[in-house]
């Protein structure tokens, strides 16, 4: 079987053309992690990827009618090329290193593209934290793997999965040649024909999942957060104890997505208003994926989006309650479904050579908020327990701010990133604190 891109991970490769690449990642603190050696680290590491053969393969491009890029083994693979080590040094503090300093070189490693003649990811093992702590940083390209697949990647790599010897290394196949790329390419092409009901069908609940003829299509409300960004990030991040979380979302029928909705657009409205602007709503485009696992063998980018037209009302429990009902209203069949009707518009986009051009000037939504859950129990590496673990998404287009939510043992981790040339640190600062202000309030 020959492992190819989605037809939309192809236009997502093709498009990323953009000031910053189109990457997802993680940061993972461990506790007492300084205290493992480098030899470790990279021994630990380079054995458990091979477990994972996204992270050991590279992505070819098929011949005339041979279909669309296909991945295949790289033969050379060096854990060097993809895993680096720094011990951080922030003036003043003794030493060691604050958030700030941790995040600084995690969003710096997020902006930084990666080679495409290697597989598409990247880490970097951050000592010099407090207390004798380490961070692990995880980079990886969009096209290996959406959020839920992300989060396969860094199971992979903890104890877990590898105490009991249960994963066994998949065997290294040699790369498909052209005869055989070319016939899997035009079956799979007539084998997909007595599907054409049901894509039309996904492409009709594509359309309902988006909003599309649920009412008049409105533009997105134009805000100084939506301006065309460069090739620059940066990250703040706070948490909140989910225990408290639940039962604010349960208490008026709604879920944890949608506490973090309320705090994310009341701290948007919040930060807007003293910049003097006003905006009647905002509309967030929340992910959905159509995932049905979350085992690192089965990668890639399964996920729609889910655009929601968000009342700025400052009483933070009224918009909750108004978001419940709007969530309520949303399509629960074929979930992630309106990736089809998306990958038709994005093909176009890209064939007609005026994607970026869309992307940098688009009124569809003001904001990306991604909200994965994670495990419910502590995670280990190398026997060190992980302390926390903050996700990072991705800002493009002309979208200034986003933020990406990670539940984690009893933790819900919110990630605000942004293009440092559109919200400056103090404003991201003030931003965050905006963000924790209103959680309290929602849950208090």
């Amino acid at each position: 079987m020959i492992a190819r891109i989605s037809a939309n991970d192809a236009v997502l490769l093709a498009t990323d053309r953009g000031p910053a690449p189109m990457h997802l990642g993680a940061v993972v603190v461990l506790e007492r992690g300084s205290e493992l050696g480098v030899d470790t680290v990279a021994g630990i590491i380079g054995e458990r990827i091979q477990h994972m053969p996204r992270l050991t393969q590279v992505l070819r491009r098929a011949p005339l009618g041979g279909g669309r890029a296909f991945w295949v083994d790289q033969p050379d693979f060096d854990i060097d090329d993809h895993l680096s080590f720094q011990t951080l040094c922030v003036a003043g503090s003794d030493n060691s290193a604050d958030d700030s300093g941790l995040l600084t070189e995690a969003a710096r490693l997020l902006a930084t593209p990666l080679r495409r003649d290697r597989p598409l990811w990247a880490a970097r093992w951050l000592t010099g934290l407090p207390d004798g702590d380490a961070a692990l940083v995880v980079v990886l390209h969009h096209v290996l793997a959406d959020g839920l697949g992300g989060l396969a990647v860094l199971a992979g790599l903890t104890d877990s999965q590898h105490s009991d010897g249960g994963l066994t290394r998949p065997p290294h196949l040699p790369p498909p040649r052209r005869v055989d790329l070319v016939r899997e390419a035009w079956g799979s092409r007539l084998a997909a024909l007595p599907e054409a009901a049901a894509w039309v069908r996904r492409l009709g609940g594509g359309a309902r999942e988006l909003g599309v003829g649920a009412q008049r299509p409105r533009a997105a409300p134009a805000t100084s957060l939506n301006r065309r960004t460069g090739p620059r990030r940066r990250l703040t991040a706070t948490s909140v104890d989910l225990s408290q979380v639940v039962p604010a979302a349960h208490r008026v029928g709604g879920t944890v997505n949608d506490v973090v909705l309320a705090a994310a657009t009341g701290a948007m409205t919040e930060f807007l208003a003293i910049r003097g602007e006003h905006p009647g709503d905002l509309v967030v485009s929340v992910p959905v994926s159509a995932r049905r696992t979350d085992a690192h063998g089965d990668l890639g980018n399964e996920v729609g989006v889910r655009p929601l037209r968000v009342p700025t009302m400052s009483d933070p429990r009224e918009r909750l309650r108004r978001i419940v009902a709007l969530t309520a209203d949303q399509p629960k069949a074929g979930r992630g479904s309106s990736a089809v009707p998306l990958g038709l518009v994005f093909r176009g986009l890209a064939a007609a050579g005026v994607f970026q051009r869309f992307v940098d000037h688009q009124r569809l939504v003001n904001t990306f908020l991604t909200n994965v859950h994670g495990p419910s129990r502590v995670l280990h590496f190398a026997g060190r327990p992980i302390r926390e673990i903050l996700p990072m998404g991705q800002v493009s287009g002309n979208i200034g701010v986003a933020f990406a939510v990670l539940s984690y043992a009893g933790q819900l981790a919110v990630t605000v990133l942004v293009d440092p040339d559109i919200i400056d640190d103090a404003d991201q600062r003030l931003l965050t604190t905006m963000l924790r202000r209103t959680f309290d309030e929602l849950v208090g």
